[in-house]
Parts: structure tokens; C-alpha cells; sequence
């Protein structure tokens, strides 16, 4: 039996838009740019869930902010026509509007440009505050994101808070703030980097979301 909850907040990419081919097409032209052999595919999917500002430093050391700079300036020429969103979201996104949960985004994507992308799908009805990387004092995993999405919702922090993403630092995220930590997607989450913080609910695709919330009315 799972508990209706007070809020449900999303992680943008890959949990809500399939952006993967972009972040990583921009990484390697940011990577090759900068003279460093790009990673794979594989490498980006896994070690890529922290924002900018708290990643970049530590793979360009100095250089960061000019590596910053043509990632984005990259990134924002094509994401728009690349984004597409996860099967069956815009589905669930309407099933759970009727919920009237509090709905917001919390994600480690620059804030203007997560605005953009949900204003381009016209999904910005669906959430009460679209938070994104630098609009908090501090990013994921920590957990200031989340109050900011909360702030003047009422809702306080805690298990009735869901958080549903599809890496490591929404799940260390969730639990910073104490709220309910909901992992999505297919990851094997009985790797190494898991074992402390596992999620309480396991969601493979919207379909099982989408019923799950069905569930909660």
C-alpha cells in the first residue's frame, strides 16, 4: 500500500525529456574542444547527474568556466529541436494534475534553460515551480533545491515528499531533505554507488507510475 503524497517533484532529464544523446554529442564536442579524450556513451549516463558549477571543476580544474561556457553555448544551439520527451510522461503528467498534488521540477539543468525546454513541450502547467541549477543557493544532492520548490507550498520537507529521479544525486538529494527517495528508470541499483542510499519505491517507466498514481486516488 503506498500513501498518497503531499508533493511530487521531478528531475528533468531522462527522468521526464530524453536528453541523453544531446548532453553527451555536447560534452564530447566540449571535451575534444578542450583536448581531452571525450567519454563514451556509457561513461556519460554514469557519471553524469551533478550540475555544472559542482562537476566541470573537477574534470577542467582551472579551465572550468571556459569549458562551461562552450558546453552551453553548444548544448543551448540544438537542445531544442533534439528534445524529446519519455514515453508516456505527458500521460502521467495528466493523470497526476488531477490529483492536485503539488507538482514541481528540481533539476541539476541550468535553470534557463530547463524553463525553455518545458515552456517548448507547453508543460509548464503542470508544475508549481520549475527549479533548476544555480536558482538555489546550492544544486543537488543538496538539499536546497527541494526547499525552494516547497517554499510557500505549506509542505514541509519529509517522507511526504516524494523525489523521483534517475541518478545518484536525486536519491542522495531526497535524502538530505528527508523526503521519500524514488528512483527511476532501469539502473541496476544493487551497484556499488546504491548501497547507501536506496530508494524507497523503484519505478521503470511512466506506465507503472502512471498506475501507481491512479492507485493513490
Amino acid at each position: 500500500m503506498i500513501e498518497k503524497p503531499k508533493a511530487i517533484l521531478f528531475d528533468w532529464d531522462n527522468t521526464l525529456a530524453d536528453t541523453w544523446p544531446t548532453i553527451h554529442e555536447a560534452l564530447t564536442h566540449t571535451f575534444v574542444t578542450m583536448g581531452k579524450e571525450p567519454w563514451t556513451f556509457e561513461q556519460t549516463k554514469e557519471k553524469v547527474h551533478r550540475s555544472l558549477r559542482d562537476s566541470f571543476p573537477e574534470i577542467f580544474h582551472d579551465k572550468w568556466e571556459e569549458a562551461g561556457q562552450l558546453y552551453l553555448d553548444y548544448f543551448e544551439s540544438v537542445h531544442i529541436e533534439r528534445l524529446t520527451p519519455i514515453k508516456h510522461a505527458k500521460e502521467m503528467l495528466d493523470a497526476l494534475k488531477e490529483t492536485g498534488i503539488y507538482t514541481a521540477v528540481v533539476s541539476n539543468k541550468t535553470g534557463y534553460n530547463l524553463r525553455s525546454e518545458i515552456s517548448h513541450l507547453g508543460w509548464g502547467h503542470y508544475f508549481a515551480k520549475q527549479i533548476g541549477a544555480k536558482d538555489a543557493k546550492n544544486d543537488k544532492p543538496h538539499p536546497d533545491p527541494i526547499y525552494l520548490a516547497l517554499e510557500g507550498s505549506g509542505i514541509e520537507p519529509n517522507k511526504d515528499v516524494w523525489l523521483i529521479g534517475d541518478s545518484l544525486t536525486d536519491l542522495e538529494c531526497a535524502y538530505n531533505a528527508k523526503c521519500k527517495p524514488v528512483f527511476y528508470g532501469d539502473q541496476d541499483l544493487t551497484d556499488a554507488r546504491f548501497a547507501h542510499v536506496q530508494p524507497d519505491l523503484h519505478i521503470s517507466d511512466h506506465q507503472q507510475l502512471h498506475q501507481i498514481i491512479k492507485d493513490l486516488v
